[in-house]
């Protein structure tokens, strides 16, 4: 399979931008990936699940024999339908879960479903995310600043909070941090601040739960190609996107979540407070 394609001039105004309206269609997984039962018969929940990087992790998942309770943007229903087909296409259960992580009710409403359906967690993925570009730090508005750190790490630490007393020995988090918490971003400080702030939550919360038999880890994209992108950058920028990492292009949601899978499964047993990088080839501080 080809994985460097196009990505021709685009952009959508509305965020969380929607996959299906891409062109091309983003690689969510190889056609010829064989599922080995890695993650047989376990529970995962996904935030941001529906479309992007989370569809990738959602179907991988799905493969390797889990069931999946994905929560998503209430907006982003189309995208969230077609995954849990997907999902439903490997022989494995879906559950949605539509709302606003930056309110801690639906927080709460979401690990009450999630119970309510499958009566215990055993995979944690904290994987939605916005942000907005600015080019004048004087233009990130309190209210920019307060909904990027809402989302990005606030709700992190509430779901965590909610969902370990469902949780036991040897499941694990799987939280989703970004290239920039290593080498900054000029146009995206409020996120970057943010995803450093979840790299040091992962490192912190893994020994936190060391005497619990919980894993926590974490996964470092680089320029994937997601919604997110076409709907917070130019067309030129999008035209553009990815093409100065080492491997010159932009890199697949296929090609990141094997990366959640072997963190979810038992081949990383021993590793816990890492961060595992997917970025094209960029070396970074670790």
């Amino acid at each position: 399979m080809d994985l460097k394609l196009e990505t021709p001039p685009q952009h959508q105004d509305a965020q969380p931008g929607l996959e299906s309206e891409m062109h091309p269609q983003p690689i969510y997984i190889r056609d010829d990936y064989k599922g080995s039962g890695k993650l047989q018969d376990k529970i995962a929940l996904i935030t941001g699940g529906d479309s992007g990087i989370g569809r990738a992790v959602s179907v991988h998942f799905a493969r390797e024999g889990a069931d999946l309770a994905i929560v998503h943007h209430p907006r982003e229903i189309e995208d969230a339908q077609k995954t849990k087909s997907l999902v439903e296409a490997e022989g494995r259960r879906c559950l949605l879960i539509a709302g606003d992580l930056r309110n801690p009710s639906f927080i709460r409403q979401v690990v009450a479903q999630v119970i309510d359906q499958y009566h215990h967690i055993n995979i944690l993925v904290n994987n939605a995310a916005n942000h907005v570009e600015q080019h004048e730090f004087t233009d990130i508005t309190d209210q920019q600043l307060i909904e990027t750190f809402e989302l990005n790490i606030l709700a992190m630490f509430r779901l965590v909070k909610l969902a370990l007393p469902h949780m036991g020995a040897y499941d694990c988090i799987i939280n989703t941090t970004s290239v920039v918490s290593y080498r900054g971003s000029k146009a995206l400080i409020d996120y970057a601040s943010t995803k450093g702030a979840v790299t040091a939550f992962t490192r912190s919360l893994s020994q936190h739960l060391v005497e619990r038999s919980i894993r926590v880890n974490a996964v470092a994209p680089g320029p994937i190609w997601t919604p997110l992108i076409v709907a917070t950058k130019t067309e030129e920028e999008v035209a553009k996107f990815g093409q100065g990492t080492p491997l010159e292009r932009v890199g697949q949601p296929a090609e990141v979540a094997p990366a959640f899978v072997f963190l979810a499964s038992e081949d990383a047993s021993y590793m816990t407070g890492q961060v595992m990088h997917v970025n094209g080839g960029e070396v970074v501080n670790t």
